[in-house]
């Protein structure tokens, strides 16, 4: 696997292709014309087990303008809020899905809005009913919920025609400054500025959460209470290289708990064993490199006994496991998804040397993951753009600018700053154990590096037994409910030592 694919394949979080380039391109995003509608604001009942909830549902978006006031992009927006709340102690999140390119609609319909389509990836795919049903585990409870789509997708558009304007939308920092503005529009529109304020982004809207909350307390004067990342990848250089021994560190413990995920129930403290091999005999193993033969034959017998896999195929590889290989090679004839790797389908291209099959949650559950917001938009919102709905966006992948120079874009030096600024600032990070997309041994090492922080309120993980959306499971949908209501609590103290 090329230092590019692993990259790539790495940030494209969302989106279908794992080979397409990341790369600006020199075709700008296309001015769409077509207005959306005005906002609409209804009354809702949501009958659940042992209480009910009452709330206004907005459909709407923000408008936003460029230079010289020429119109920029409309920020399409789904907001809950309760009724009868008080606004001055009522928090208010604001929720981002990743890609780049992807809509918020799989944390409304899966996870925490209050409707959800339930599905199954193990099972089900694009057929599965899509009709939503009340969500028990809504977040509205405690908080309200703005579910925000960024530029390109949903039914946000981008109504410049300059280009440069136009190419700096579908960027790092253009995408950062023009969110965390829609927010901040969004506030003052909805009289919710003083409101305790937070921000919930999974996957690459978990490497948004860090710089949306400088960018909103530096340029906005909008101060954040906490930051909830679901599935985030923060350093991009850490997933960069194909000779980068901590790609196959982090990949390590995911790939072993999904081999013994087969055999029964699995969780993180299962996992202690492979977590201590791969930070220690595991990579100076693999620094020695394969001219080294005791050390290669190390890591052949204790790779090969973690995972099952043919001791040939671990040697020839130097125990170095690419997600494409552990896809295709851990169950023969069958394929795993890079989002939950315990998920399998039959292989349908089985001479291929690397998967190139649909995804069975990225691919399987897009088709009603889509007519489920659809449903929520037609028949409970009852706001009826007349232009087409994207769940994600091929287009605004391709032409993302990461930025340029030797350095790749990361968030942890925003995360650190933010919480040395602000120590009252709460932060949540949820992994799910067989994600093979953004590892969750990442983050544990990562956060294991960072200073301490004196006085800050320290950073809580969990890693729960799932996938990248772990939350289509029932089990660890609550618990992070469970988790996330302690970040809005602030008198609750939660330890989560990395």
């Amino acid at each position: 696997m090329s230092s590019k694919r692993i990259f790539v394949a790495v940030l494209y979080l969302f989106l279908l292709a794992p080979t397409v380039v990341a790369h600006a391109t020199d075709s700008p995003p296309k001015a769409e014309p077509a207005h959306l509608p005005a906002d609409v604001t209804s009354h809702q009942t949501l009958d659940l087990p042992g209480r009910v909830v009452r709330f206004t549902a907005t459909a709407g978006s923000v408008h936003l303008t460029g230079a010289h006031d020429a119109p920029l992009t409309d920020i399409a927006f789904v907001a809950y809020q309760a009724e009868g709340s008080d606004a001055a102690t009522r928090p208010v999140t604001f929720v981002f899905n990743g890609g780049p390119g992807m809509a918020s609609a799989w944390l409304q319909m899966g996870a925490i809005g209050p409707w959800r389509v339930p599905l199954n990836p193990s099972v089900q795919g694009p057929s599965a009913p899509a009709m939503p049903v009340p969500n028990a585990d809504t977040w509205l409870d405690f908080t309200d919920l703005v579910f925000i789509d960024p530029p390109g997708t949903g039914y946000s558009r981008i109504l410049t025609t300059d280009a440069e304007a136009q190419h700096r939308l579908w960027s790092v920092d253009g995408d950062i400054d023009v969110l965390a503005e829609a927010v901040r529009r969004w506030l003052d529109q909805n009289k919710r500025n003083v409101s305790p304020k937070y921000i919930l982004g999974e996957s690459y809207g978990g490497f948004r959460g860090p710089r949306l909350v400088r960018a909103l307390e530096s340029d906005n004067g909008v101060g954040v209470s906490g930051l909830i990342l679901l599935s985030p990848l923060l350093d991009v250089h850490e997933e960069s290289g194909v000779v980068d021994p901590m790609t196959w560190v982090d990949l390590l413990p995911s790939e072993v708990a999904i081999t013994r995920a087969r055999k029964g129930p699995v969780n993180r403290a299962d996992m202690a064993d492979v977590e201590a091999y791969a930070i220690s005999d595991y990579l100076t193993d693999m620094l020695r490199g394969g001219r080294d033969h005791a050390a290669l034959n190390r890591l052949t017998d204790r790779v090969t006994g973690l995972t099952g896999l043919d001791p040939a195929v671990v040697r020839r590889a130097h125990g170095r496991l690419d997600t494409d290989m552990f896809q295709q090679l851990e169950q023969p004839g069958q394929v795993a998804s890079v989002y939950d790797g315990t998920i399998m389908r039959p292989n349908p291209m089985p001479r291929e040397l690397a998967s190139q099959f649909p995804d069975p949650i990225l691919s399987g559950l897009a088709a009603p993951i889509t007519s489920a917001m659809m449903a929520i938009y037609t028949n409970k919102l009852d706001w009826h753009p007349d232009t087409t709905y994207h769940l994600s966006s091929d287009a605004a992948f391709a032409a993302w600018n990461w930025g340029r120079g030797l350095g790749r874009p990361e968030s942890l030096t925003a995360l650190e700053a933010a919480r040395s600024l602000d120590p009252h600032l709460r932060v949540l990070i949820a992994h799910g154990l067989f994600d093979l997309r953004t590892p969750y041994f990442t983050t544990v090492r990562m956060l294991r590096l960072l200073p301490d922080l004196e006085g800050a309120a320290p950073v809580v993980l969990r890693v729960y037994p799932g996938g990248h959306m772990f939350y289509f499971g029932d089990a660890a949908r609550a618990a992070l409910r469970n988790d996330a209501k302690s970040v809005f609590d602030p008198g609750t103290v939660t330890e989560g030592s990395p």
